[in-house]
């Protein structure tokens, strides 16, 4: 909270009055959910504080922030209202029905706009998935966050409004606007991933009934039901992997940990994880039972481990039964789109992998890639991270041919066929792609799939997990391809004009009320810039612990992506409290740019605060 003039976003001012701002009203193109078919305007919310969560349902850190964000909702529901803005990434995701299943899928108990050509999120100036506006109840926008770990400063604002509007008379209490849904009657509901149990019978993983599922050999009749239809031992569990002892280790993705499910007991253990969901700073590898995970999403047995997709930090773990212990085996926490040495790689929310004798194939869901990771070239027993289909965060589409040019689009799954090539679930194509290492190309093996996120083989068939139509569908392989007409996108993000030269980055972060920067043990800031292509950035790139950075762009390029990733640590500011509540705030940007010699001259990031 800060005046017209903030302090610089390396000494953050906290006590200085907020900036008063009119709340754009809420228009989207799609309409509203979770509203009983009402379409509520912004000053039917008068009265009430208003929290915008500008979300897409592809980003882990949006449902991230959903989880973080449910005890608010329900402690202060007679005086809070979220309002999800849904604000597309890929074509997939402006598909209204797509939007109506991932507010299901997801459990999103508030009204949310559907926002398919990004008109509010422009009108609010936003840059960032996710991202959090508070409008107090006389309509003026108060704060904004973008990333994770607000969940604290919101709570306290909320309570700050609270106080500040009821003893004004401005504060109004009651039900909000909010409708749930009728629910439906399937027997998967978002199935996520699947895997042959050595019975012959299939075990998928029921996501949103937070359950494990065993069907029968038809992939049709239920056998059993594993896990409670709640907050009990699963929690949107997601990836399968079978152990050569004939148990199946469990991605528990919400819970961020591994399970083990015995298929002949029926007994479920949690091997890995804390429950905790993992922070910058907390332990990279020890004993699996105590260290954080974030998000697991995929698990397969390879070289005598399971490895982990974990989704939620853009990087590759190991869990290694024997001496039950976990590490970070490839990615930086960066996200994006590098190869090279497993420890120097960037990766964008994997999510689905493969094993082969020599290789682990890897759906890279954000850059729209296929990636494996091998030891060739690599010294010792290192690994090395390889590109096989893909270019980054900004490029996606459903084209076939040479791998150099093909595209995919979000794919969540990937699965090694017989003949040395490699299937992939080409999630928001609803397509089903096949990439032979061979003769490095792409095709299309079926189409009409609702939203696929894994396939098993069994036999000669290929056995499809349909998320979103709750089913999994048997497929016998082609003998020649679908052909597809061919289409090629790029994110609907409009690019900032910026001008040539000099370009002053500033994250703006303000510590939230009661709350300090913490210093005890040094910086407590750290910003990384990088940009595609690296000659974009003549100097400014690299690692910092200011948030600001003056860069220097290079006047033969005309375009191109900047990387901010930046972080902040706060603590409670309670000087009689030798072992305060600290907090860690932290985003990743994607920033297209245009250079022109109209653009500005200056690019603000709010992590957390207000720019004057």
């Amino acid at each position: 909270m800060n005046d017209a003039s903030p302090a610089p976003a390396s000494a953050p001012s906290t006590g200085a009055r907020r900036v008063r701002v009119r709340a754009p009203e809420l228009v989207g193109k799609g309409g509203w959910l979770n509203t009983g078919g009402d379409q509520p305007a912004l000053a039917d919310l008068r009265g009430k504080i208003v929290l915008l969560d500008f979300w897409t349902f592809c980003c882990i850190n949006c449902l991230h922030v959903l989880d973080e964000l449910r005890e608010l909702e329900e402690k202060h529901r007679d005086t809070l209202v979220i309002v999800g803005v849904h604000s597309p990434k890929f074509v997939h995701e402006a598909d209204h029905q797509a939007v109506v299943d991932a507010v299901e899928r997801y459990e999103v108990h508030h009204p949310v706009l559907d926002d398919p050509e990004l008109t509010t999120w422009k009108q609010y100036a936003v840059r960032a998935w996710p991202t959090l506006v508070v409008i107090d109840p006389e309509g003026y926008v108060v704060a904004q966050h973008a990333g994770e770990g607000h969940a604290n400063a919101i709570r306290t604002l909320v309570e700050e409004l609270e106080a500040e509007h009821a003893a004004k008379g401005t504060l109004r209490r009651g039900d909000g606007p909010y409708v749930p849904p009728e629910p439906a009657a399937t027997d998967l509901r978002f199935p996520g991933k699947a895997v042959v149990l050595p019975s012959g019978n299939l075990l998928v993983s029921d996501t949103t009934r937070h359950q494990l599922v065993e069907l029968a050999e038809d992939g049709e009749t239920v056998v059993r039901r594993i896990g409670t239809d709640g907050d009990g031992e699963f929690r949107e569990p997601q990836g399968l992997a079978l152990l050569p002892s004939g148990q199946v280790v469990v991605a528990d993705t919400v819970h961020h940990a591994l399970k083990l499910f015995d298929p002949a007991t029926g007994t479920v253990e949690r091997i890995a994880g804390t429950g905790r969901q993992w922070w910058q700073g907390s332990p990279t590898s020890g004993p699996a039972l105590d260290v954080d995970l974030s998000s697991p999403w995929d698990v397969a047995w390879w070289r005598g481990k399971v490895w982990i997709a974990m989704a939620g930090v853009h990087q590759i773990w190991t869990y290694d039964p024997e001496t039950r212990t976990v590490e970070v085996a490839a990615g930086t926490t960066n996200e994006g789109l590098v190869d090279g040495p497993a420890a120097e790689a960037w990766f964008a929310q994997p999510s689905g992998l493969a094993a082969t004798a020599d290789r682990l194939w890897i759906a890279d869901s954000e850059t729209s890639a296929l990636r494996f990771i091998d030891t060739e070239g690599a010294e010792g027993t290192g690994y090395t991270v390889h590109t096989a289909v893909g270019t980054g965060l900004f490029d996606f589409g459903h084209r076939d041919g040479a791998a150099g040019q093909a595209l995919f689009q979000h794919p969540l799954g990937v699965t090694a066929l017989p003949d040395g090539s490699v299937a992939v679930c080409d999630t928001y194509n609803h397509a089903l792609r096949r990439f032979d290492p061979a003769s490095d190309e792409v095709t299309t093996l079926a189409t009409d799939l609702r939203e696929p996120s894994d396939a098993v083989v069994v036999g000669e068939d290929v056995v499809v997990v349909e998320s979103a139509r709750h089913r999994l569908t048997r497929l016998r392989l082609p003998e020649e391809a679908v052909r597809v007409e061919a289409v090629a996108h790029r994110t609907r993000r409009e690019a900032t004009d910026v001008a040539p030269g000099r370009l002053r980055l500033d994250v703006v972060f303000q510590a939230p009320k009661g709350q300090k920067l913490d210093e005890r043990y040094g910086p407590s800031t750290r910003l990384l810039v990088s940009s595609t292509p690296p000659g974009l950035l003549l100097a400014g790139d690299g690692t910092g612990t200011d948030l600001f950075r003056d860069l220097e762009l290079n006047p033969e390029l005309t375009e191109g992506v900047l990387h901010v990733s930046a972080m902040a640590a706060s603590c409670d500011d309670d000087p009689a409290n030798e072992y305060p509540a600290c907090h860690v705030h932290q985003q990743d940007w994607g920033v297209p740019v245009k250079v022109t010699d109209a653009g500005t001259a200056r690019l603000p990031l709010i992590l957390a605060g207000m720019d004057g």
